[in-house]
Formats: structure tokens, sequence, C-alpha cells
């Protein structure tokens, strides 16, 4: 799916409660009533779409990317917390509270039912807290499984009170047409919640994995390899990634995004270059061959599998080198005859991984910390660096493949776009969203 497509059926989705309530006709309110009206009506429909397009399902982020994925996540939720922000701020005026026969088109904007006005109210509080945290998760320092947990739940919750409110409290979800809109697109909604924390892991249950072997590659990075189990494997294109759960039941929340290391014509294994960096990945080294594992993937699109571009500058730093490595051996093993260059950055020489196979393949090795006796690039990915090792010629023709942390990409990108090569040459893929 393009990103085009996808924005188009989300403005489509996001705004048909608009439409309809349009269309039913009723005598128009003062302009500010009905603008309050027209935020609510799309920061809830925004919220419910937000379910859908977070949902790891692989039609839009195998499309697309994660990244792009991601980064729409984000800037709509937080347009649709604006919206529902301003949404209450419009109204004034009151009435009592029950029957209101006098009102058939229901032109008072507030009701004094205690019920209908709570359940907004909770879902007006929520709403912004659940925002803050995830932006905060990093920097709270709490486990990835109990964030994910709370974050599900709590926009299950706050799409429940919000459902409530819009039914009972609302001008125009009262009417039939709305009312039944609403409900089948906040049973959407929870569906896909449902699918990602059941379905999916009864999928996953049906195809086991198992720890086949575990080998460290530097002092703080492991590779991992997975078999499958009384199946055929993952049909996967080299530079995608998969979530990994090792050692917990299917329906377990211990699960990590992780770039599948090896290529699809290396066999149904796989591998996965893992970097100690938290609870999980710190007790790597410890699991035992032969434990059992579950693989949610392929996802992603960091792959350059279709692609014209007569040549492929792939840019790495740290455990960032792992679907690279999925790349490189891809294109050799199926002869592809697009020259590959690679650019890998680490910060001192003891973290390179599988430094005398990438250096025989003529890899650009890019030390800040280098040693004494270091005869490679020193400094940081950053656009000197690039200036300095790519030519004219890649600039304005190859296709730039980036992993690594979020500043290096960052920079890169926007070094490479100052430099007239288009967003479309260049994929990138994250896993360090707020």
């Amino acid at each position: 799916m393009r990103p085009i497509w996808l924005w188009i059926l989300y403005l489509l989705a996001a705004s048909l409660p608009l439409a309809l309530a349009a269309g039913l006709g009723w005598p128009a309110r003062p302009i500010r009533y009905e603008l309050a009206s027209a935020l609510g009506m799309l920061a809830f429909s925004m919220i419910l779409v937000e379910f859908i397009l977070s949902g790891r399902f692989r039609g839009i982020s195998g499309g697309i990317g994660m990244d792009v994925t991601m980064r729409l996540h984000q800037l709509l939720a937080r347009t649709a917390l604006g919206f529902a922000m301003l949404h209450p701020l419009l109204y004034s005026g009151s009435s009592s509270g029950g029957p209101r026969p006098w009102d058939p088109t229901r032109q008072l904007t507030i009701t004094t039912d205690f019920l209908p006005i709570a359940t907004g109210v909770l879902a007006y509080g929520l709403l912004p807290s659940l925002v803050a945290l995830a932006m905060a998760r990093r920097s709270m320092r709490y486990r990835y499984e109990l964030w994910r947990l709370v974050h599900g739940l709590g926009a299950l919750l706050i799409a429940g009170l919000l459902l409530h409110h819009t039914l009972y409290a609302g001008r125009y979800g009262a009417h039939p047409a709305m009312a039944w809109l609403w409900i089948g697109m906040t049973v959407l909604a929870a569906g896909s919640l449902i699918f990602v924390y059941a379905v999916a892991p009864i999928l996953q249950a049906r195809k086991p994995w198992r720890v086949s072997a575990v080998e460290r590659l530097t002092p703080r990075q492991w590779q991992i390899t997975v078999e499958p189990v009384g199946h055929a494997g993952l049909a996967f294109r080299a530079g995608q990634f998969a979530w990994l759960n090792i050692g917990h039941s299917a329906f377990s929340l211990h699960e990590n995004p992780f770039s599948i290391a090896s290529a699809p014509a290396d066999g149904p294994a796989l591998n996965f270059v893992i970097k100690e960096l938290g609870d999980f990945t710190n007790t790597v080294g410890t699991i035992p061959t032969g434990t059992r594992a579950y693989v949610d993937g392929p996802h992603g699109s960091l792959t350059v599998d279709g692609r014209s571009e007569p040549e492929i500058v792939l840019i790495a730093g740290g455990v960032g080198i792992a679907p690279m490595i999925g790349i490189l051996d891809q294109l050799r093993a199926t002869g592809d005859r697009r020259k590959a260059s690679l650019i890998y950055g680490n910060r001192v020489a003891e973290q390179i991984v599988h430094r005398d196979r990438l250096e025989a393949a003529g890899a650009v090795m890019v030390l800040s910390e280098p040693p004494d006796d270091w005869t490679g690039e020193t400094g940081l990915i950053d656009a000197r660096l690039l200036d300095r090792v790519l030519t004219p010629d890649q600039i304005a023709t190859a296709l730039f493949v980036l992993c690594g942390p979020g500043v290096m990409m960052d920079g890169v990108e926007d070094h490479l776009i100052a430099r007239g090569t288009p967003s479309t040459r260049i994929l990138s893929e994250r896993f360090d969203y707020d």
C-alpha cells in the first residue's frame, strides 16, 4: 500500500461520521456549536482508526514501512488529542436533565444528565494521559511489556467511554444511523486489538520455533538462530523484521522487534543480531538451545526487492547492521548485478560485527573512538563523512537504505535530501518510538 492510499483511506474513514451527520439535514446551530460537534466526531473517529493503524497489520506496515506507519500513528494521535481538547471548550449553556421534547433536533449543546457527561469528562482526562505516557515511555524507564498492556487497555477504555458519551450526549450520535456507525467503528477498533492480543497468538502457537544456536559476536552483541518446528518457516524479504518471543507463551507480551539478519535464500532458519540493551536483551547469552520461540512477522519495508536503482548504498549504525547483512547475503545468493556498498559505524572496534567478512566485501568502517592503529574512517556518519565517501553519481542515482540510531538516520536523511536525493530513494527503519 502506498502512503497516498493510506492517507486517502484514513481521511475517508475518519470523515465518514461527519459526512453522515451532514446528510441528516438538521437545522444548523451557531457555527461554534457545529465546530464543537465536528471536532468531537473527528477526534473519536481518528482514535478508532488509530487502532487499525497501530495493529501490526502487514498489509499496512509491509507496504509503506513501519517508519511511516508509526510516524502517522504519532502525528494523528496528537492531532486527535488536540481536537478532543478543543471540543468542549466551544460549547456554552446548559439544559435540565431528563427528556427534552422541546428540542427534537437536539439544538441544546450541553446535557446535565450525569452519566453522559461523566464518561466524556473521564475520557477527556484519560486521553492526554495516555498520549503523555507514550511520549515519556523512554525517559520513565518502565518495562515495554507493561507499557504496551497499559497503552492497549487504556485506548480501549477511552474508546468505550467516548462511545457512551457520543451516543447519549451528542446531538448527532443519538440518530439511529449515526449510532450504528459509531458502534460498528468501535467494534472494528476493538476487534483489531483482539486480533493482536488473542487471534495472532493462536496462529503463532500453531507454528512454533526453537532456538538452534546462540553465538556471541562482540562483547555485548549476540546472534540467535531460530528454526521452524513442524512448518515451512517464514516467507520474508531481506531487510524485514519480526517480533521475537523466546521462552514464553504465545500469548505473552514478552516480545521484541528485531531485524532478520539472514537472507531468504539461506533457508528456513532465521538469524537475529541482538545487542544487550534491556531486560530481555541482557539475558540473551543465557538462553539454552532448544528453547521454544514464536515469531510474528514479517514486518517492515526496508527491502531492495523490486527496486530499479542501479546501485544500493547501505548505511548502518551499531546493531542496525542486522538487516544489511540479510540484504547483502540475498544479493550475493541470487546473483543480483546491482552494485552494493556498505557504510558501517560504531563507537569502538570491538563492536564491529562480522568484521573480516564485511571488510572483505569493501565496507567503509567508521569509528568514533578508534584505536591508535585504526586505518579506517573516524568520527560519525555525518554530512562531512558522506561528502567524503559518496560520489556525485551515487547521490544522483543510488538507493539508500538506513538503519541505526535515530540521530544518525535523521542527519543522513537530511543531508541526502539537501544534496538532491529524493525521499523516495531513501529507505529507513526505526525501532525507537514514543
